[in-house]
């Protein structure tokens, strides 16, 4: 395969993730996450830049290691490999950003349960090597970071009038869009548009699947 070959190929998994098997909008896995921090942008954007270091650093491991682990216990292997992670993450940002882990200190914990690290693991990683393996996860955590990031945003906008804190409308903020009956219908609403420009656009398929 030629190096331009290549590149087309690592930018083909980054877009993946971004727009063909986007995490929220097209495969419907983590939505709880993506409705329990999503009320502020800042919540938003943190998580997403926890989950995309943590999808990244366990796609590179488990590649790594792929022909050492036991198909038998792959499982409880790669859940082993995400909790590490999901621990040097929490313990990173408790040392060095000790503000933005007191808002979400409690949801990086549970990290290690979101289905997409683990099904990335399982359907990409563990069958490819390190470098295809570092660019899909790259691709899912920028598609699920920019996911939280466009949520969070129509959320803290009419639920608060607020964008980062800051008073951006005067208007009465309609305050169901920050709660999670609120996220889940803001969630519901951007995955049809999203998944409408596909489809109209660029002959895609819609979402599918569902999880955690």
């Amino acid at each position: 395969m030629s190096a331009h070959a290549e590149k087309i190929s690592y930018g083909g998994l980054i877009k993946n993730g971004i727009f063909g098997e986007n995490p929220i909008f097209r495969v419907a896995l983590s939505l709880c996450p993506a409705v329990a921090v999503t009320s502020t942008v800042r919540g938003g954007v943190l998580m997403g830049v926890g989950v995309l270091f943590v999808q990244t650093m366990v796609n590179l491991t488990v590649s790594i290691f792929r022909k050492f682990i036991h198909p038998r216990v792959r499982i409880p292997a790669y859940i082993l490999i995400i909790a590490t992670w999901v621990t040097v993450t929490d313990l990173s940002l408790n040392a060095f950003a000790h503000d933005a882990y007191k808002m979400i200190g409690l949801y990086i914990k549970l990290i290690v349960a979101f289905a997409i690290i683990l099904s990335r693991a399982e359907l990409f990683a563990s069958k490819n090597k390190v470098v295809p393996s570092f660019f899909d996860g790259l691709g899912m955590g920028i598609g699920f970071l920019l996911a939280l990031t466009v949520i969070s945003f129509f959320r803290e906008l009419v639920g608060k009038g607020s964008l980062f804190g800051h008073a951006i409308v005067s208007t009465k903020p309609v305050l169901i869009f920050i709660m999670p009956a609120g996220g889940f219908f803001v969630v519901g609403l951007l995955m049809g548009l999203f998944n409408w420009i596909d489809i109209k656009f660029f002959g895609g398929g819609g979402a599918s699947g569902g999880g955690h």
